[in-house]
């Protein structure tokens, strides 16, 4: 029989939270330019694949503050989430199963909400 956890409210809102700020730190990153910096196009077919980049005009200030702001937040909840005191009441043989399922805890399975699943349904 798998084990169950009591996760504290605090501990499951930190993880929740932290799976927002990355998600939301990804989305952006990949809709910025490729570089901070104004930077020119490339094309590179010496190494082992073909590397091209086409020019960057590179990210504004308030992009660079977004992207600071929310490294920053990802990188406090990561630490609040990993030393939270609930981790001193696990035995040790068990952390990492803990650790596992916390990051899965808020998870809703596809089509739980009446919503279908992506790719199913109209």
């Amino acid at each position: 029989m798998a084990a169950t956890y009591d996760f504290p409210s605090d501990l499951l809102a930190g993880q929740e939270e932290l799976h927002q700020v990355r998600a939301e730190l990804s989305a952006l990153l990949k809709r910025l330019p490729w570089s901070v910096e104004p930077l020119d196009g490339f094309s590179d077919d010496n190494g082992w694949r073909k590397v091209e980049r086409p020019a960057s005009p590179g990210w504004s200030a308030d992009e660079q503050a977004e992207v600071e702001k929310l490294r920053r937040r990802e990188h406090e909840l990561a630490v609040f989430v990993s030393t939270h005191r609930y981790w001193s009441e696990v035995a040790g043989a068990d952390r990492v199963r803990a650790r596992s399922e916390l990051k899965r805890a808020r998870e809703t399975p596809p089509g739980a909400t009446g919503e279908a699943a992506p790719g199913q349904g109209s």
